[in-house]
This record gives C-alpha cells, structure tokens and sequence, in this order.
C-alpha cells in the first residue's frame, strides 16, 4: 500500500506541468490564489507537503521553502526550481519537529490522502503559535469535483452523457481516478475537531470547468462557489 501511493504520480511529473501550462489561464488563476493565501514569506519557514513538480513554487520565493514530496519524479523537478526538498516520503511517515514553521501548506495534496485528521494534527503540532495551516484543493463538491469523480467512476471522459460539456483539456484521467476528493465542509470539520477557531477562506475558478481556461479570473473570497478552494487556519 504504502509503495502504491509512493508512486502515484511517477511518471506523470511531466504531464502534470504540460496540462498547466496547456491550460494556462486556469494555471494564473490558481496561482493568483496560490499567492494571495501565502502572502509575505519574507523570512517565514514553510513547509509544502506533497510538494509536487514546485510548479506553484517556481513563481515566488523558494528561499525558506521546505518540501516533502512521495514521488521522486516530481520531487527531483522540484529541487531544480529551488524547493528543499527534505524527505520523499508520505507526510504519514515522516517526524515533524514541533513549533518548527510559520507556514504549511497543501496544495492539491490532500485529495490525495484518505486519512486527514493526523495528518492535519502533525502539521498544526509542526506550527508556531500564531502559524497557518492552509490547504488550497478542488472540493468533492465543486463542478471540477464531479467531472473527476465521473471521469473515475466511468474511468474515461470520453462519454456520451459527457459530450459538450468537457474542458478541452481535462486534468490527466491516471491523476483523477487516484484522487479520494474531500468536500470543504469535511476539511473544516476535521480542522476545528483539532482546536482550530480562526478560519479564512478564499476561491476561484468559479465558472463551469468549460470555460475556466478562457481568461484568468480573480481571488475571491468564501469557499462555496470555487473550484479551487483555500482553507486558512491559523493555529
């Protein structure tokens, strides 16, 4: 199992980019999120858990940015655009010091992790007093959210009952059906289970996923009409 998950995106590093800069103006839009929920880094430690291919990372500072990362295809991509990486590993797996960081984040990797509470317990344990937790994801819910889990269940886009309503360019099939897909409210629960009172929330992609990638959109807040959502909790 855990060698399973350790290679779930091995071999699509580069897949995953091409799709993001295919899609270009959804790729601005959730970097225009990405940016707005880290704000000022200057001087903070951060830590990106399931740090991917450092796409994201590759348009701020990657300075004081630490990473872990289970595939070694993206990882490796990820320490050439300046991410620390630390451990290719799962965020399970690994020893966290505490009150260590002033900033963890997950962006996009918690729809791939079928157990959040200690996950999420670690990384708030790993947080200065005053620090932030945030998770940026697509929700269950969302418009992307079905178009994944349909494309999951039928296990193509490519059907009858989709017909007319598919992006040019989907998010690689391989990458949706092995995501497990959490809805926003889910995250929050979890979140304040373990003690969190101090929420903000913003989004974007808000129109259907047919015309995401028609122009960049701006960052708004709330959560509940975005198909790419961030969660900020502070500690």
């Amino acid at each position: 199992m855990g060698m399973e998950k350790r290679q779930k995106f091995d071999g699509y590093a580069a897949k995953y980019d091409e799709w993001f800069m295919k899609n270009e103006n959804l790729f601005i839009s959730e970097l225009r999120l990405f940016k707005k929920v880290l704000g000022d880094i200057e001087g903070k430690k951060l830590l990106s858990v399931g740090c991917g291919s450092g796409l994201f990372e590759s348009y701020i500072d990657t300075a004081n940015i630490e990473g872990i990362e289970p595939s070694e295809d993206m990882g490796r991509i990820a320490g050439k655009r300046g991410v620390n990486v630390i451990c290719y590993g799962l965020i399970e797996e690994v020893d966290l010091p505490e009150e260590e960081y002033d900033i963890i984040y997950f962006n996009g990797s918690s729809s791939y992790m079928e157990d959040l509470p200690p996950v999420y317990e670690k990384c708030l344990r790993a947080l200065k007093s005053g620090g932030r937790l945030i998770l940026l994801d697509v929700p269950k819910e969302s418009a992307f959210g079905f178009m994944y889990l349909l494309g999951k269940s039928l296990n193509t886009y490519d059907h009858e009952y989709l017909e007319g309503t598919m992006p040019e360019l989907p998010y690689p099939l391989a990458l949706a059906c092995s995501g497990v897909w959490h809805t926003t409210e889910e995250k929050i629960s979890v979140l304040k289970s373990l003690g969190v009172q101090k929420f903000e929330f913003y989004q974007t992609l808000v129109k259907n996923p047919l015309y995401t990638n028609e122009e960049p959109e701006d960052v708004i807040e709330g959560y509940k009409s975005g198909g790419y959502v961030a969660i900020i909790a502070e500690k």
